[in-house]
């Protein structure tokens, strides 16, 4: 029964304010939300919902008042409304719209509008609509929970209402609760009722559905989640972790690699600038570039680190350019930019590839940018491998902005902000000092102090602040800020806020909290920026007893899983965005600390008191260690319940009573009585009492509690924020129904079950289901004042999210067809994670639980709990997973001693039972235990009905057996030193234990046995037994003669149930085997195939049971074997194995291997090789093929693994064991006759002609049966040679449009001007082996382009590379297509005719070039020849430390075949059949043979730095068998990159020399040399394979030039070989270049053009053709290795996973009873040409006037002109002076001459140079060409001052304006069109260019120009024509004809005269000669003064 009222609106309201509503009933409140700032209408939308007990009586009143809200004064009344409920009673649903009447009962205008409905009790309601039931906000506004207020409302008892009613409000409202009533669930002391299903069948479903009225659509329940409920699901227990080991804490190895490449518009006039680079602590420089502001590089730096991820992703990356740093000084820091480690990591590949990072000067944030530096980060962990982009010629005009160095999704201009951390107060520390001390303290001066001095520090983005020291305090007080000034949105992922002990000698942290800002911030466009709190965030570390060593400070610091609970901290965060331009900023990006205003106490949400319960109802399988001592368990939360260590006891706060909240108190006061008294009577137990262990078995202990269980209860007081975790916790149970679902998916796809498709769909279902209920759930928006904004903004956002996943799950559902269920599933995968990361919530509000057993007053084993897991709500949804539920734990060691093997023995497995809620909800604490028992409570508790019990004592108690049938297990783990294991099971039950037998020597034990537990009691009623069985552990451990046995791995399983009255059959019984993953720490170790079944023991005893009549197996003892039931069908097949070879054994016992043979065993059964008799002379078997059979299951899935063991025969029979090698799976090996009714390769054929029309655009007309492929190129014959890829779809067509939109690329680069010298018809002389390399790689970069662009994901890309067979041809179509789609996209306009691209790049011819490994592209060469890795040792147990690598011992080279016996007749009977080769037929001979092997090294790219310098002296060293060539005189000097264009020429014998090593090692003038990486090619399976891997299928055939064929047999003689290997009709030549193979007709050029253009016909290139095509003839077709590059990576043993460079290479070999091969190509490297540049200084003009003359005051530059070639600053040369300009122009006719080496197809000038004066040898730079030319002032006695310069690309730079009026500034800078020139093409260019420098405002301005004259000639040009440097001979130029004005005095000496006067000193003279004028009037009246005096008086 409840009341329910549905407030709407509220409208006529005056004015604007904040309203709030009010609504009483029966005197309990309820507000609604805050609706800020409303005007007239206020749209409340809320419902309230009172839950009556007694029936209401008509007279009874409904209140409602609203108000104007305000934050700090009282709420003022706006009007109230009062309603008596008669009519509502009568009709049970009334609408009222109404007037509110004010203080003086007057009526106002403001109107109300609302619903009201009452559900009686009789169960009439009034008219539902659908959402009632399921999801309406009616039911769900249960904030104030309905049990805790039935007891308050007049006339109503605890407990009237029936059992099944109450259960109907307490299931949750969802599809999910409403099929749950069926069960409905009583109160514990009731007995069930017998006759109810426990398990809900389908028809109660449909019952159900009727019972709701229309309550359930059809629609939404999924069959998923039906099945889900049917299912044997648990109700009571919830899952247990099986995963033991944090894995967090734990160190790696990491690589972070930096290439800096070149910086560009740095800020500041001629500077020398460096590059730092810094990972955190590390340094490194880059080295000096003089004068440049665009400095290039180049330079490579790497950092290695051994660290955990946590402290590695933290670090910071950070690049500052330096301005003129040297030895004396620091020099100035121009700009810098950092970014943390993870953010790269978190990149695609982990890492950046030639991305330009934005540099900013941290202590001027108004400054704007200071440049940008190019550079590549990578950070590699072990195993990770990068796809480094392929290193070409990088001639991509560099795009800055496209290209900065930022994440996705990041604006390029990020704003200058300020982060606040506000630090208000920390509670609950723990001592941090020795007591010693302070007792002496205490006894004498009688002062009791805190014993710990706190202070906060705050880490972020590679700086630190830090609040004051509060000294001697456990409840510190701060109110401080530190704030931080970082670029917005930072790039440094996580705040690092630690708690730290102020003391004497060194600090240590208390607690560290990691901040994740992108939890509590969102960039979407409706995001927030980051912000938190004021909020408590708990941190977890070591125990808290204080100790002076404490072995586990790690913890402490953030590393690692905390232990226990040390304080919590209020923090809240707050990010500004800075308005730069405001001049009050300070602009300096130093921490400050400040004074933050106060919060009050009850911001982060009302205390509340918390109840936590809990009931042990086992505890087994504890360490023997522990067993000797009594054990006690102690469970806290916080500091509550911890005794041993915890603070004084924290005291309780009384709610405090805040306006408008009197009820509420009043409430609580009446809700107590059933308490006696609140002072206090509950004290907490927090603690079990101690108790000896009893033995269970050799291993482990446990206690026996039998039928008493003991329980533990704590009370705590916490603010209550539970909305936060309710909120997560919906979101982590859709999550967790998601990840079941998806696992259930993958499972059958895996299986091969059929429908996953199906299963998917359900999945998604109720994924998008759960999203809308989340939606509905969790805007329960309770207005509360505690709310912090990142509460609200974190829901909106999860609100946005959860309903965008919604629709997409649901349109997501309607695309998931049977062949896109692994896509699908991956995007399911992203709505996981992306789940997961919503539902962790930053703001933490209840600390979690912890659980450690106590033996001796010591902790010795722990296990965490969320709190949010075991957090009450009334809403199903919002329960957390573990809340009543019994949960089964495994308790580990703490901190680095739960690391390893140590940490995953279990220290104790505890069967546990907890609650959590809040105090005033519990009166249901006790609902999820087992039913069947009596409370025990202490003595002041008897009687009430609400207080908790000390213990709980069964009375219901069932006798059950258990049955584990034990069949086998597979891919253990390897715990001896042979490499194989003794293995045994251990099952546990309860507190039995019992083991299977022991099987030796074997990592794949079948035990076949059957374990029978009897007498087992397991307490509770019997029909929840049925469904919640205890869980059963396995663990296998290896058996050793010594000590004691080795722990291998665990896993757990749930027993089937059959209960008593239960028949024992079908479906349920007998059970199923099942595969049961086995984990060994985080790692899994194998697989156990088992099945398991509990019986009840009925009344008449074991009679009932089915029988055990398996027949006892007496040679293995009394060992009961599997049930036949159970144990799989099996049938009769047929193993074959070819024995091959052994390869590489190693030495056994320090004994060399001699006379080895390998044994090969699977189920029982087995076969042995034949004996090799001397293994160095020859390593293979002379017995190739032998059989044997043996019965395996039918189904595939239970097939056991084979094994294969190879052992050497040693002198008196003895035998040792050398290595084996487990195959797991036989499935890729099992043969499946082919199904001849099936016409399968006539679909082919069709399928085949309809893509050749596809390609040739119609039907082909052709016999029938026969497929032609056209080769016909469609260009003339004569051009034969420079013919592209020959391809079914006439390629040459295809490569063009490549061609043509690189050239159009190229072209919008280079505004309009043509190509390079290969715009001419490339004359073949001028081409070589590089020529078509270098067009290789440009086209595999153009198809990894193409692919991006079309939006294939790079798996699907391989899989393309990889699918063999008929896509080709229909592939390279949509290539074109794609080309030419781009090509419209980038150039609309016209303007380019098609024989352009016609001339250009179509000529070359080309091979593939590989990105990766050779094999990787062809399966390994595993066609028929498999390699299987012989093991050794056990497996390592550091996951760090030792590889499976170190484990081989050597390979065995040989294959299988499975198949059912009898064949089907028709197998035998093809043509040729060989009986004793079985299936292995037309396999070659295995006898050695001798072999020419030619390898070609042709570069190593990004080699790890061997030196200390940071660049290595790398050389090639290769080993093949016994020949070992190093080829140390050819090293290259100080290169990461070096080109190497070697081959080298080795005979071996195969099978003896078939592994080859090329290494790459660092030659160092002093000591040995050190290897940088080597790879490892197996070349026997090459030389073996189908796919003909000896050497490479080129793509054109040609007798002569650059692209001569390299195979001694010609196409024609290899393709007739391959048909008469593959028994293949055919080839048969035809006129007209036509070839028939089979059943395919291939056309091709039928002529060939000899050196001397002479044509003669032949049928090489249709051979060829059919050659290049031969993965499409049928039954023997394979893709045939063609012409190619690999690249291989460098791997260094010391260094094990992390690539240490890659090397490009690859390898001919070549039989040597055939034929021999020609020469080797040359493939040495292209030697850089000589050139001379000449270029002539004219004039300048306009240049800015910098000196003010001395005497004339005239503004004058004395200028001259500097130049050089970019990179070689030393070769700069300087005009001579242009003294005393006085218009800017300058005369100069001077000539500059650089000589340079320039490699055109890099396009880079090649200098060597000495690094310094110590160094050995000379230094290879490559930089590219740029010339510079710079205009200075120069002064006599100060520093020449600096005024302009420009920097020109030689190879693409603007042409120069005629006149100097037509020069402007425009030009350089690139806004202006101007048309680009090569030198290269051009040879001779002159004009003007302007010279620009930066202003104050970082603004270019131009400040001068120069007319020069551009000459370049070859050396030899050069030499012919030779010319004078500046003005001298040969070829002087003439003296420039300047005014001189240097010598003014002599020429015009009045001028400057006049100008002296005049303009100087002009008000100077007039002031003296006024003075003087003064001075004499004055002098004259002295003189005259006595003359007149004497006339005066003498009266003369």
């Amino acid at each position: 029964m409840a009341l329910i009222v549905h407030l709407k609106t509220v409208s006529e309201l005056r004015g604007r304010n904040d309203r709030i509503a009010k609504v009483t009933f029966r005197g309990q409140s309820f507000y609604s939300r805050v609706l800020e700032n409303c005007e007239d209408v206020a749209d409340f939308d809320e419902t309230f919902r009172w839950p009556v007990a007694s029936n209401i009586d008509k007279n009874e009143m409904l209140e409602i008042q609203i108000f104007n809200y305000s934050k700090v004064f009282s709420n003022k009344l706006i009007g109230t409304f009062r309603m008596v409920l008669q009519k509502v009673v009568e009709e049970n649903r009334v609408e009222v719209t109404d007037t509110l009447i004010d203080d003086n009962n007057a009526i106002i205008k403001t109107t109300l509008s609302m619903e009201v409905r009452y559900q009686a009790t009789d169960g009439t309601v009034g008219s539902w609509d659908d959402g009632d039931f399921l999801g309406d906000e009616a039911l769900q506004e249960e904030e104030k929970d309905s049990q805790e207020t039935d007891g308050l409302l007049p006339g109503s008892r605890p407990s009237t209402r029936t059992p099944g009613e109450k259960s109907f409000r307490r299931a949750g409202r969802s599809v999910f609760s409403a099929m749950k009533l069926g069960k409905t669930r009583s109160h514990k002391e009731e007995p069930q009722r017998q006759d109810e299903p426990a398990v809900l069948e389908m028809e109660d479903l449909d019952h159900l559905a009727i019972r709701l009225g229309d309550g359930l659509d059809p629609d939404t329940v999924s069959l998923a989640s039906v099945t889900a409920l049917t299912s044997n699901v648990s109700n009571k227990r919830s899952k247990p972790d099986i995963k033991m080991e944090p894995s967090a804490g734990r160190p790696m190895d990491y690589q972070v690699s930096i290439t800096v490449i070149e910086a560009r518009q740095l800020v500041g006039l001629n500077m020398d600038p460096v590059v730092c680079v810094e990972v955190g602590d590390d340094k490194k420089y880059t080295s000096m570039k003089e004068s440049t502001n665009c400095p290039y590089y180049n330079e490579y730096f790497v950092f290695d680190f051994h660290v955990s991820p946590d402290v590695m992703f933290d670090k910071i990356i950070k690049i500052s350019v330096i301005h003129s740093k040297n030895l004396l000084r620091s020099g100035t820091l121009v700009g810098s930019f950092k970014m943390d480690v993870g953010t790269v990591y978190s990149q695609p590949e982990h890492q950046f590839h030639h991305k330009w990072a934005i540099l900013s000067d941290p202590d001027d944030i108004s400054a704007g940018l200071k440049g940008y530096v190019k550079c590549d980060v990578a950070v590699v962990g072990k195993g990770d491998n990068i796809k480094t982009p392929h290193k070409a010629n990088e001639t991509d005009e560099d795009d800055i902005e496209g290209n900065l160095l930022l994440p996705e999704g990041v604006p390029p201009e990020r704003q200058w902000a300020r982060f606040y951390v506000k630090i208000y107060r920390a509670e609950g520390l723990p001592r941090m000092n020795t007591s010693l001390m302070a007792n002496v303290k205490k006894a004498f001066i009688g002062e009791n102090k805190d014993l710990v001095d706190p202070y906060v520090q705050v880490f972020f983005a590679g700086q630190k602040g830090k609040t004051s020291v509060q000294k001697s305090s456990y409840e510190p007080l701060w109110n401080e800020q530190v704030v931080f000034t970082d670029l917005f949105p930072p790039l440094c992922k996580r705040m690092k806020v630690q708690i730290r002990d102020s003391d004497k000698v060194n600090d240590v942290a208390i607690g560290t909290h990691f901040i994740d800002l992108r939890k509590i911030s969102n960039d979407g466009d409706k995001g927030f920026l980051p912000t938190l709190g004021p909020a408590w965030v708990n941190m977890y570390g070591s125990t808290r007893n204080y100790t002076l060593l404490d072995e586990h400070q790690d913890l402490n610091e953030g590393l690692g899983e905390g232990v226990s609970f040390r304080a919590r901290l209020m923090l809240g965060l707050a990010v500004e965005i800075l308005d730069t331009s405001n001049p009050e900023l300070t602009s300096s990006t130093e921490v400050q600390v400040e004074q933050a205003t106060p919060v009050s106490e009850s911001c982060t949400g009302r205390m509340e008191e918390f109840f936590l319960f809990g009931a042990f109802l086992e505890a087994s399988m504890i360490d023997r260690k522990n067993g000797d001592k009594p054990i006690t368990f102690e469970v806290t939360i916080g500091n509550y319940g911890n005794e041993v260590d915890g603070m004084s006891r924290p005291q309780r706060p009384r709610p405090r009573k805040e306006p408008g909240d009197e009820e509420e108190v009043d409430l609580i006061q009446n809700s107590s009585d059933d308490e006696g008294d609140e002072g206090g009577d509950l004290a907490s137990v927090s603690s079990t009492p101690p108790m000896r262990p009893q033995i269970t078995d050799r291993n482990y202990f446990h206690l026996p509690y039998l039928d008493r269980k003991p329980c533990i209860y704590i009370k705590s007081w916490w603010p209550d924020q539970r909305r936060r975790l309710y909120n997560a916790n919906i979101m982590d149970h859709i999550a967790d129904k998601l990840e079941e679902g998806l696992n259930d998916v993958q499972e059958m796809i895996k299986t091969e079950k059929s429908y996953p498709e199906r299963r998917l769909r359900g999945v998604l279902e109720e994924l998008s289901c759960g999203c809308h209920r989340f939606l509905s759930l969790s805007d329960k928006d309770q207005g509360h004042l505690s709310r912090t904004r990142l509460d609200r903004e974190r829901l909106k956002s999860c609100m946005r999210e959860l309903e965008s996943m919604g629709q997409q799950a649901k349109s997501l559902r309607a695309q998931v067809k049977r062949h896109t269920v692994r896509d699908k599933l991956r995007l399911c995968q992203n709505f996981l994670q992306k789940l997961r990361f919503l539902a962790d919530e930053p703001q933490h509000s209840i600390p979690d639980v912890f659980i450690w057993m106590m033996s001796n007053n010591k902790r010795i084993a722990y296990a965490r709990v969320p709190s949010k897991d075991l957090l009450f709500s009334i809403v199903e949804e919002e329960l957390g997973k573990d809340c009543a539920k019994v949960k089964t734990l495994f308790l580990k060691l703490p901190g680095k001693r739960g690391f390893g093997s140590a940490g995953w023995t279990v220290q104790a497995k505890l069967e546990l039972y907890l609650w959590l809620g809040l105090s005033k909800q519990r009166k249901d604490f006790l609902c999820g235990l087992p039913c069947g028992f009596e409370e025990v409570k202490a003595a002041q508790g008897l009687g009430l009905h609400s207080f908790p019990p000390i213990s709980l004592v069964y009375t219901k108690k069932q006798a059950f057996q258990l049955r584990a049938h034990m069949y086998q297990a597979r891919s253990l783990f390897a715990a001896d030193s042979s490499g194989l294991s003794d293995p045994f099971a251990r099952v546990f039950f309860i507190n039995q234990s019992q083991c299977t037998e022991v099987l030796n020597e074997t990592l794949c034990p079948t035990w076949d046995q059957m374990l029978v537990f009897d007498n087992l009691e397991l307490y509770g009623e019997a029909h929840e037994l049925r469904d919640d069985p205890p869980i059963i552990v396995i663990e296998i451990y290896d058996q050793d003669t010594m000590g004691k046995a080795d722990f291998m791995g665990r896993t757990f399983a749930k027993p089937l149930v059959k209960m008593a009255d239960e028949a024992y059959c079908p479906p349920r019984f007998p059970p199923q085997l099942e595969y049961y993953q086995i984990y060994r720490g985080n790692a899994t170790a194998g697989d156990l195939l088992a099945a398991f079944e509990l019986l009840q023991i009925g009344p008449s005893g074991k009679a009932d049971l089915p029988p055990i009549n398996g027949p006892m197996d007496m040679d293995r003892g009394p060992i009961m074997p599997v049930p036949v039931g159970i144990r799989p069908v099996l049938s009769k097949y047929r193993v074959e194995v070819l024995f091959w070879g052994l390869r590489d054994l190693k030495r056994v016992n320090l004994a060399q291997v001699d006379r080895p043979r390998v044994d090969i065993e699977c189920a029982g059964k087995g076969v042995q090789s034949s004996l090799i008799h001397n293994y160095k002379k020859n390593p293979n078997f002379n017995t190739l093929v032998k059989w044997f059979e043996v019965d395996l299951p039918e189904n595939e899935l239970l097939h056991p693994p084979l094994n294969i063991r190879v052992v050497d025969c040693r002198a008196f029979g003895r035998y040792t064991l050398v290595g084996s090698h487990a195959v797991s799976s036989l499935r890729r090996f099992i043969y499946r006759p082919p199904d001849r009714t099936a016409p399968n390769w006539n679909t082919t054929v069709r399928l085949l002609r309809g893509c050749h029309m596809l390609c040739n655009g119609g039907p082909s007309s052709c016999p029938t049966g026969e497929v032609v492929v056209s080769m016909q190129p469609e260009v003339p014959v004569k051009k034969l040679e420079t013919m592209v890829e020959l391809d079914a779809t006439s390629d040459a067509v295809v490569k063009v449009d490549v061609a043509e939109e690189e050239k159009e690329r190229k072209k919008k680069k280079k505004k309009g001007v043509s190509d390079e010298a290969e715009e001419e018809e490339p004359d073949d002389s001028m081409l070589d082996w590089w020529s078509k390399y270098f067009a290789s790689i440009d086209t595999m970069k153009e198809q990894l382009r193409q692919h991006e662009a079309s939006g294939i994901d790079l798996e699907e890309k391989e899989e393309m590379d990889t699918t063999e067979g008929l896509k080709g041809p229909i592939k390279s179509k949509d290539k074109s297509r794609a080309a030419k789609e781009e090509k419209k996209k980038k150039n609309p306009g016209p303007g380019q005719g098609p024989e352009a691209p016609e001339k250009k790049k179509a000529k070359i011819d080309e091979l593939k070039v590989y990105p990766k490994e050779l094999e990787s592209q062809f399966g390994n060469f595993e066609d028929w020849l498999h390699t299987f890795n012989l093991l050794r040792g056990k497996t390592g147990d550091d996951e760090d430390g030792s590889t499976e690598e170190e484990r081989i011992v050597g390979r065995f080279k040989g294959s299988i075949c499975v198949y059912k016996v009898p064949l089907p007749e028709d197998v035998a009977r093809e043509a040729g059949y060989d009986p004793t080769y079985g299936m292995f037929q037309g396999i070659p001979s295995n006898d050695p043979i001798n072999v020419l092997v030619r390898i070609y090294v042709v570069r190593a790219t990004d080699l790890h730095p061997a030196d200390i310098n940071g660049k290595a002296d790398p050389y090639i060293a290769i080993k093949l068998g016994k020949t070992d060539i190093r080829d140390k005189e050819n090293y290259i000097s100080k290169q990461l990159n070096p080109v190497f264009g070697k081959s080298f020429d080795i005979e071996a014998s195969f099978p003896m020399e078939s592994m080859l090593t090329v290494a790459v090692y660092d030659w160092d003038l002093v000591g040995t040399d050190d290897l940088i990486g080597e790879t490892k090619i197996d070349l026997e399976n090459r030389f073996y394979s189908k796919h003909r891997a000896t050497c490479g299928i080129a793509q054109t055939y040609s007798i002569h030039g650059y692209n001569i064929w390299r195979d001694p047999m010609k196409p024609s003689q290899i393709l007739t070989r391959l048909c008469k290997e593959g028994k293949v009709d055919g080839p048969h030549f035809g006129p007209h270049g036509r070839v028939k193979v089979a059943n395919r007709v291939f056309t091709g050029p039928a002529e060939i053009e000899d050196e001397n253009g002479q044509r003669k016909p032949t049928d090489e290139h249709v051979a060829l053709s059919a050659l290049r095509h031969w993965e499409g003839i049928p039954r023997v077709g394979c893709r045939l290795v063609p012409e190619h590059v690999e690249t291989r990576p460098l791997l260094n043993p010391d260094k094990p996973g992390i690539e240490q460079g890659r090397l490009e290479l690859w390898v001919d070999m070549f039989p040597m009873d055939m034929p021999a091969p020609g020469t080797p190509l040359d493939i040495s490297p292209r030697k850089p040409k000589k050139y001379e540049l000449r270029v002539i200084v004219w004039n300048t003009d306009e240049v800015v006037l910098e000196d003010d003359d001395f005497f004339t005051g005239e503004k004058s530059s004395d200028i001259f002109v500097r130049g050089w070639l970019k990179g070689q600053q030393e070769d700069k040369q300087d005009t001579d002076v242009h003294y005393h300009s006085l218009t800017g122009e300058g005369n100069f006719n001077w000539r500059y001459l650089f000589p340079f080496d320039y490699l055109a197809a890099e396009e880079k000038i090649v200098m060597s140079k000495k690094e310094s004066m110590f160094s050995w040898d000379e230094t290879e730079y490559k930089i590219p060409a740029r010339l510079t030319l710079q205009i200075w002032d120069a002064d006599h006695f100060s520093a020449d001052d600096f005024l302009g310069a420009i920097e020109l690309d030689l190879n693409r730079f603007p042409r120069g304006a005629k006149t100097a009026k037509q020069c402007t500034m425009e030009m350089a800078t690139g806004e202006l069109d101007v048309p680009l020139v090569s030198i290269f093409k051009q040879k001779r260019v002159k004009g003007w260019w302007p010279l620009l420098a930066r202003n104050e405002n970082d603004e270019f301005e131009l400040t001068g120009k120069v007319e020069a004259e551009l000459h370049l000639l070859t050396a030899e040009e050069a030499e012919k024509n030779p010319v004078g440097l500046a003005r001298n001979e040969p070829d002087p130029l003439e003296k420039p004809n300047r005014p001189d004005t240097a010598f003014v005095w002599f020429l015009n000496p009045l001028k400057s005269i006049k100008y002296l006067i005049c303009t100087r000193y002009k008000w100077l003279i007039i002031k003296i000669v006024l003075a003087l004028l003064g001075l004499l009037m004055l002098a004259l009246f002295l003189y005259s003064l006595p003359g007149y005096m004497v006339k005066k008086l003498l009266g003369a």
